[in-house]
């Protein structure tokens, strides 16, 4: 779990991981939070609740990708994506971890049936509907929900993401992730989660961050054309 200032939903969010799947380790990455996140996480003397320090604010993409990086130095064979502002429910963890078994790729979809969305502004609705849909559009890719945050990918599909050395920071490192899986013809399933908007806490969306997840996919569309050529 990537955080920044997440000192209001980060315990509570520990606690419940921990009571849904009591056999999970948990690797928080702190972007050096000044709400003091990570001595919070410290402080819970928990044996299977690792931290990760980093500096400064990275982005989203960069503390994946250390977190990657950490976990896959130390053998784990299956990583789950998870907000840590509450949004993704850790008792729905177990049915990703089932679809895990048989998939490279497990992408927690709002946009399916059984998918749901709840207490979000119209506005944040209209740029993730319009944001998959354009993002899938561009690459060829049939899935529903390219920019959840809520997944499990397998060691060989962070063997890949490693190899890629994605440079995204926001939330275009979801949709690479998955250009990044379909290109290497990984197993991909999804699965219907309910999302939740935080209720502590401030959101980390932006405008610099959208802007950044279209030209990325502009970008990947054009190339995609070019090489069916």
């Amino acid at each position: 779990m990537p955080t920044y200032n997440e000192a209001l939903n980060i315990v509570d969010l520990i606690s419940r991981i921990r009571h849904a799947t009591p056999d999970i380790d948990i690797l928080v990455v702190d972007d050096n939070s000044p709400d003091g996140t990570g001595n919070l996480v410290d402080a819970l003397r928990d044996k299977q609740t690792f931290l990760l320090h980093r500096s400064e604010k990275g982005g989203l993409g960069p503390a994946y990708l250390a977190g990657f990086d950490w976990g896959f130095s130390r053998g784990y064979e299956y990583f789950v994506e998870m907000d840590a502002d509450g949004s993704h429910q850790p008792e729905e963890l177990w049915h990703l971890l089932e679809a895990s078994q048989y998939a490279d790729l497990v992408l927690g979809t709002r946009w399916i049936d059984g998918g749901s969305v709840v207490n979000w502004p119209l506005s944040r609705r209209l740029i993730s509907r319009f944001g998959t849909k354009y993002a899938a559009a561009a690459l060829g890719l049939p899935y529903k929900d390219l920019t959840s945050g809520y997944r499990i990918l397998s060691r060989q599909m962070i063997d890949d993401i490693l190899a890629a050395h994605l440079t995204t920071i926001g939330y275009g490192f979801q949709i690479e992730i998955v250009r990044i899986a379909a290109a290497r013809e990984r197993v991909i399933v999804e699965v219907p989660i309910t999302f939740i908007e935080r209720v502590a806490g401030n959101s980390k969306m932006s405008g610099s961050i959208v802007i950044e997840a279209w030209r990325k996919t502009t970008i990947w569309g054009f190339q995609r054309v070019i090489y069916r050529r």
